[in-house]
């Protein structure tokens, strides 16, 4: 039988308990049923907090993109140099990947990919991100070229953290670990900056 909880506090165990249900089957082999076996609920209970799977599912999307947005901002905002902001924000975004494993999974997962609903979610996520990093690009470029360059970030981020990160493994077979991963990367991303010239 389900503990009574708040309102507040169930829709925070049932959030939590669908992203991990949803990171480890996928949105489509995962049933509503399966998010309330696992979180101990009946499957009214469930509906009375969410109207579909898929509204459950873009919720948990929409609430990872703030998250992770969020993060970056904060590292970045407290950071007191510009080399300083390349560094925090990549260790933020490494942080995120280890800590918060079923989250990035289920933001850039297959399942995203899949659904042109929740592509367009995790499409927004990462254009949010490259239009914060291009903010902080100090270079004498046009807006386009700062965002083509933002982007290169958040690409060459993305890729690392799947070949690093907990679903990967490194080639010595650890894994990601985010405070040297941010410094490696930083390095590349701070002196490939500093070789930016403006167009003609």
């Amino acid at each position: 039988m389900a503990v009574r909880l708040p309102a507040s506090q169930r829709r925070r165990q049932l959030l939590d308990v669908a992203c991990a249900v949803f990171a480890a089957r996928g949105f489509h082999a995962t049933a509503m049923d399966d998010v309330a076996e696992a979180a101990g609920v009946t499957k009214p209970v469930l509906y009375q907090h969410f109207g579909s799977k898929r509204a459950l599912y873009r919720e948990l999307l929409e609430e990872v993109d703030r998250d992770l947005l969020d993060r970056l901002r904060d590292a970045t905002g407290r950071a007191a140099t510009p080399r300083g902001r390349v560094e925090a924000g990549f260790a933020a975004y490494f942080r995120f990947v280890t800590e918060h494993r079923d989250r990035f999974r289920l933001l850039f997962g297959a399942s995203v990919r899949n659904d042109a609903e929740f592509a367009a979610i995790a499409e927004d996520t990462i254009a949010e991100i490259a239009a914060l990093i291009a903010g902080l690009i100090e270079l004498e470029v046009s807006d386009a070229h700062r965002l083509a360059l933002a982007h290169a970030i958040v690409g060459m981020a993305e890729a690392t953290s799947r070949r690093f990160g907990p679903d990967g493994a490194s080639a010595d077979g650890d894994g990601l670990d985010p405070e040297r991963l941010a410094r490696w990367l930083a390095e590349l991303t701070w002196f490939g900056l500093r070789g930016v010239r403006p167009e003609p």
